[in-house]
């Protein structure tokens, strides 16, 4: 049951001996929320995984439990930015064999050269950035920007890109998976522009 699911990650939110729901989420909760997000079974957290916590938002933001949207809010991101570490090599091959008109045994081998490569400082910091709480990013990039040997915004934004276009060129048009971590690219892209 997806709502079960759901739940598992939402009750991680909640501080352990009282119960309760603070927020801003403390870093150990956020923590917690992306372990027990680990431990579901990857096919369950798919469409109907998404829909459930959007719901979920919907209900609560009709309610007016703004904190508890905050926290669904955090399940989305999590979601988000594990799912597509996971994924954007792949769908990043599988969307360039098929624009160049390849057949997927031309993107499973552009992909295993891919991931058998050392990744690029630029896809790297990526990734950290994927799997870090969203109030990190801001202090994460300026202090990646301002290193001599760091990563430039410019690079940061071209991976952004390729990443953005695998995803929604690679994913089911109009899934909710799609839209969810386009949208978490966007804000990515959004404050990567800001803080240049």
């Amino acid at each position: 049951d997806k709502a079960l699911v759901v739940e598992n990650v939402v009750k991680a939110a909640a501080e352990p001996e009282s119960g309760e729901f603070l927020v801003p989420l403390s870093a150990e909760r956020l923590t917690a929320m992306r372990e027990t997000l680990a431990k579901e079974d990857p096919n369950d957290l798919d469409e109907g995984f998404l829909t459930t916590i959007d719901a979920w938002m919907n209900k609560s933001h009709q309610d007016g439990l703004d904190g508890m949207v905050g926290i669904l809010q955090k399940v989305l991101q999590i979601y988000a930015g594990e799912a597509i570490v996971k994924a954007r090599v792949e769908l990043m091959a599988n969307v360039g064999a098929a624009v160049a008109g390849e057949d997927q045994a031309k993107a499973d081998e552009v992909a295993a050269e891919e991931k058998a490569n050392a990744p690029t400082p630029a896809s790297e910091f990526m990734d950290n950035l994927l799997l870090m709480d969203t109030d990190q990013w801001e202090s994460s990039m300026k202090a990646m920007f301002s290193t001599e040997d760091g990563v430039s915004s410019k690079a940061l934004t071209s991976e952004i890109q390729r990443t953005m276009e695998a995803v929604v060129l690679g994913l089911e048009s109009g899934s909710m998976a799609q839209r969810v971590q386009a949208e978490y690219l966007k804000e990515l892209m959004t404050r990567t522009e800001q803080t240049q």
